[in-house]
């Protein structure tokens, strides 16, 4: 690569990490004198990128939305990256299969031979022992009008629903904090505001309405990051063999009190909730959903239900003698 465009692409790089670069800054990251940065910004508009600048002693440049996708310029890993990433996109999100395939294709024929050859080495098989049970895909609409109450900082109303439930609970206005993926699945982490406090909705449960509500200053999350709150959420429910989902008949909250620190109990309506629990064994995991005293509808998987059966019958012997 030449010392141009290897300093094009830099200059790419640092236009796309943030919204407004002073002209005096990029030059000095570069190591080149502003005159050098000028021609450099008229070659990126020359392919098509539309790159804007203002003038003033405080001038500078932003790399604006264009009307047409320019041609895009990798380094070798974000090339890698970006190869690898198309290929595990349809795991957890559906509408983008045919999409991620032909992105695929097409950043791997512009590659050099080098690069292809790392890549084509790069098959990911994206496996996970509680795939059956866990994994979920969510609507890719879904995601972006999630997103988009994200970034606007726009408060966000959903109806919200899971397996087992006739009917949509009322819709939800939440201030939405952090869309994050664990264990195969999407969350939304949110500041409920009528429950006022700290919530984290599955994605696949959730339908995004319209409009959106107001726009909103965001709340400080009660950990160091969004990543040590979802780990401290969901602590310990990837270090047991069996684990099993249930709709309870109760409040969230008086379950919550007795569930164990490896459960996740979470809201549907004031009087129901859903509580996901981990085990050694399928029969412990079904004989511990029979010590809250609630009606119950166990949601899976099948181990499950098959070991409650053999509970019930057990049970009924015994009390028969």
């Amino acid at each position: 690569m030449s010392e141009t465009s290897a300093r094009l692409l830099s200059l790419l790089s640092l236009l796309q990490a943030r919204r407004d670069w002073p002209g005096a800054l990029l030059a000095e990251r570069l190591e080149v004198s502003p005159r050098t940065v000028r021609r450099d910004v008229d070659r990126l508009r020359d392919l098509g990128y539309p790159v804007r600048a203002s003038k003033g002693p405080d001038g500078g440049y932003r790399l604006d939305a264009g009307a047409e996708l320019p041609p895009l310029l990798f380094d070798d890993d974000q090339a890698i990256a970006v190869a690898v990433a198309l290929q595990t996109a349809t795991t957890t999100v559906t509408g983008i299969e045919e999409g991620a395939l032909r992105a695929l294709a097409t950043v791997r024929q512009v590659m050099p031979a080098r690069l292809r050859q790392r890549v084509d080495a790069l098959q990911v098989t994206t496996v996970d022992k509680y795939a059956d049970s866990r994994r979920t895909k969510v609507d890719s609409d879904h995601l972006i009008a999630i997103g988009t109450a994200l970034r606007a900082r726009e408060v966000l109303r959903f109806d919200y629903a899971s397996p087992g439930v006739t009917e949509w609970v009322p819709p939800r206005r939440v201030e939405p904090h952090h869309l994050v993926t664990w264990g195969g699945r999407w969350y939304l982490v949110a500041w409920d505001l009528e429950r006022n406090d700290w919530r984290t909705f599955r994605v696949d449960r959730m339908l995004p309405k319209t409009p959106t509500g107001p726009r909103f200053t965001p709340r400080e999350l009660p950990a160091a990051d969004v990543s040590a709150y979802i780990s401290s959420k969901f602590s310990g429910q990837n270090q047991w063999p069996c684990r099993g989902e249930a709709i309870l008949q109760a409040k969230a909250a008086d379950i919550a009190r007795w569930a164990g620190r490896d459960a996740i109990v979470e809201e549907i309506t004031d009087s129901s909730c859903r509580l996901i629990l981990n085990g050694w064994s399928w029969t412990g995991v079904a004989a511990t959903y029979g010590m809250f005293e609630c009606e119950l509808e166990f949601v899976g998987p099948v181990e499950l239900k098959t070991a409650a059966a053999q509970l019930a019958v057990r049970y009924a012997a015994a009390s028969s003698q």
